[in-house]
């Protein structure tokens, strides 16, 4: 068994490694890679050729820094299968179908501004700017998924297998545990993709794996311990009776899937506890309305209080003044509308999607503020809000940032720091580890990660992974 790094090595999006065991070459997630507009860019379309040829692809959940360069990969040439649990099949459907719809109408958007522009210029035609991929290379993709579900294991050949465990992170995300077998000798490797929260609403809590051999997990929040989950809910509420009394906006920018399922849920509670005024919340996001559905799907993957909210008839993802906007039309008619109102829309970073729309409409406005809700990677329009800008680019065009922005970061369903650290000991406790990787983080949070686990000496060895590195992965 070989192991080599390429996305998601050194930082936190484009998740992509690769293992070559038993005769096969398998993919390990393929993601989007978020950044620098141009950087992204060219990252995104130019995945490398062992990607293409690769036999199969184990996907550890439908996030699109795990998922979204899987149309880019088929459209490419990929004929393998990709293989996922139930849960992120269908939300892979919705997620990888909203993000080539996105990409088409930004290249729209950007191609009628540049052109505007140039003509205004008196500028010689530039070169349209074409999406990474379509609406229909998104539903060729899903013609290569095949479910699998918790706990079953799949023979890839007949010395690989793998089985999916839950993680915890997501709806339907999964722990990766592939095994390899000679004779009476294997070897496991496993894969957490993202790891979620000890004790967060929704989701059970991430799964023990017995006989761990060798360990990729993720470093995202490894040099910082995040605030409890009710203090968010405490910020939460302060932030909209804000807004309420100087009839301002907040604006959430939010990934769709799960956080923006958890804000539902918190909003629903503090008005049932009288914590907050009810305002009207918009869910600009057709993807976010999609995903709840697809949770009702799946209530299989809820923890017991969620089951039993359900099991009770009360509606855990809606609130008194709840509206579900789907249209770009009616985005356009919300953001003209002068109320006190929360707005949840996508992306997570900030960096596509509505939400930028929004912030371009209404960051210059003292009475309004922004909710950061989840991790912003370098180089994102979040990430530069999140960092005190006091004026960023939007669309082309310089703007005064005047709007509150605050970072919730206890809402992210990320592991913190002794999270990391304890679901580490936990698989050392039940087995020896013999080696260590750590992904899906900047340099500061990994190497805080890798220092407390070296301290703990939770393996035999331990690795902060670069891109292009490769690693054997011996039996003995």
């Amino acid at each position: 068994m070989e192991l080599e790094f390429y996305g998601a090595a050194g930082t936190v999006t484009g998740s992509l490694h690769r293992v070559r065991a038993g005769g096969l070459d398998i993919l390990l997630d393929c993601g989007l890679y978020q950044g620098r507009r141009a950087e992204a860019d060219a990252r995104n379309r130019n995945l490398p050729d062992f990607a293409r040829d690769a036999d199969c692809l184990i996907l550890s959940h439908a996030h699109i820094d795990h998922s979204g360069n899987i149309p880019a990969l088929v459209k490419r040439g990929f004929a393998g299968n990709v293989y996922c649990t139930p849960a992120t099949r269908d939300l892979a459907s919705v997620m990888l179908q909203d993000s080539a719809y996105i990409q088409e109408q930004d290249a729209k958007f950007l191609n009628k501004r540049r052109a505007k522009k140039n003509y205004t210029n008196g500028g010689d035609a530039q070169h349209e700017i074409e999406p990474l991929y379509t609406v229909q290379d998104a539903l060729r993709s899903l013609e290569h998924f095949i479910s699998v579900p918790y706990h079953r294991t799949f023979r890839l050949n007949k010395q690989v297998s793998f089985t999916f465990y839950d993680a915890g992170h997501i709806l339907g995300s999964a722990l990766v545990c592939l095994t390899e077998t000679f004779g009476n000798t294997e070897r496991k490797l496993l894969f957490t993709g993202d790891l979620g929260r000890r004790g967060m609403p929704i989701l059970r809590d991430p799964e023990p794996v017995d006989g761990v051999d060798y360990l990729i997990i993720e470093s995202t929040y490894g040099d910082r311990v995040h605030e409890p989950r009710p203090a968010m809910d405490d910020l939460l509420a302060e932030e909209i009776r804000r807004v309420a009394d100087v009839r301002g906006k907040v604006f959430i920018p939010s990934f769709s899937l799960e956080r923006a399922q958890e804000l539902l849920l918190s909003l629903h509670r503090l008005e049932e506890e009288g914590r907050i005024p009810v305002l009207p919340v918009y869910l600009d996001s057709p993807l976010a309305i999609a995903v709840t559905d697809v949770f009702r799907l799946h209530p299989e993957c809820f923890d017991e209080e969620l089951s039993d909210m359900i099991r009770d008839r009360r509606v855990p993802f809606v609130t008194r003044e709840l509206v579900r906007v789907r249209s770009r039309e009616e985005s356009m008619a919300v953001m003209a509308r002068e109320e006190a109102a929360v707005i949840i829309a996508g992306s997570g970073m900030c960096e596509n999607g509505r939400i930028v729309h929004h912030l371009a409409h209404g960051i210059g406005r003292v009475e309004n503020t922004v909710l950061l809700v989840g991790f912003q990677a370098e180089n994102t329009l979040g990430r530069r809000l999140k960092e005190g800008a006091s004026s960023v680019k939007i669309f082309g065009d310089m703007l005064p940032v005047r709007a509150r922005v605050r970072s919730l970061e206890g809402f992210s369903a990320h592991a913190d720091s002794e999270d990391l650290m304890a679901y580490v000991e936990l698989l050392a406790g039940r087995h020896h580890l013999k080696n260590v990787f750590l992904v899906h983080g900047e340099k500061q949070a990994a190497d805080a990660l890798a220092a407390g686990l070296r301290e703990r000496k939770v393996a035999a060895d331990l690795h902060v992974a670069a891109p292009g590195e490769s690693f054997p992965l011996p039996a003995n």
